[in-house]
């Protein structure tokens, strides 16, 4: 029975590691089934023997493509000595992310949270999760940042952790839109400066 379930849980992760790249590229929408089939080379029953239909896929894709984010991004602020250090890690992982992107269609939250904002309920909830766990890890390393006297108290946490995840969300949306790297570079130098303005 172990086999069994090992073997089910194998192919899932097959299905959505073979698939999270086209999610993030083309979007929930404009994904195929025949782009799932193309991908895996499984036919349309063998996938939805794994999953309930093309959302759960899309669902199960997104968290994949999230967790490739975040492992980059946890390994470089572990790695990090000082919390300006590992605050600067979100403007130097950006700044590589969009001439190197990984995932392969670049941030999936950005990529999600633009087509998912008024037609999908679930992968928007999904977004939004995404947006409130990375603000809560600003917001923890700014508070431990201000207990060890490296940052300055009295600060607005929160506004500070929205501000940096928009300016960097933003700026890649601008850097994709007018297919400048430098635009993203520009705007997270402004990132830079909130974070160095954090000094006690």
């Amino acid at each position: 029975m172990d086999n069994v379930l090992s073997k089910a849980n194998r192919t899932r992760q097959f299905i959505v590691e073979s698939t999270a790249w086209i999610f993030n590229t083309k979007g929930y929408a404009g994904t195929s089934v025949a782009d799932l089939t193309e991908a895996t080379k499984l036919t349309k029953g063998s996938i939805y023997g794994n999953f309930e239909n093309k959302e759960e896929v899309a669902l199960a894709a997104f968290e994949h493509n999230l967790n490739l984010v975040k492992q980059a991004i946890n390994e470089q602020v572990k790695a990090a000595v000082t919390y300006q250090e590992k605050l600067m890690v979100y403007a130097v992982i950006y700044n590589k992310f969009m001439r190197d992107p990984f995932p392969k269609g670049g941030c999936p939250i950005l990529n999600t949270a633009i087509e998912a904002d008024d037609t999908h309920l679930r992968l928007k909830a999904k977004a939004a999760a995404a947006i409130h766990r990375w603000k809560d890890d600003i917001v923890s390393l700014v508070k431990e940042g201000v207990k060890t006297g490296e940052f300055k108290a009295g600060m607005e946490s929160n506004q500070l952790a929205f501000s940096i995840i928009a300016l960097i969300e933003g700026g890649i949306m601008i850097a994709k839109v007018t297919d400048s790297p430098a635009n993203l570079e520009t705007v997270l130098k402004t990132v830079e400066m909130l974070i160095l303005q954090l000094k006690a």
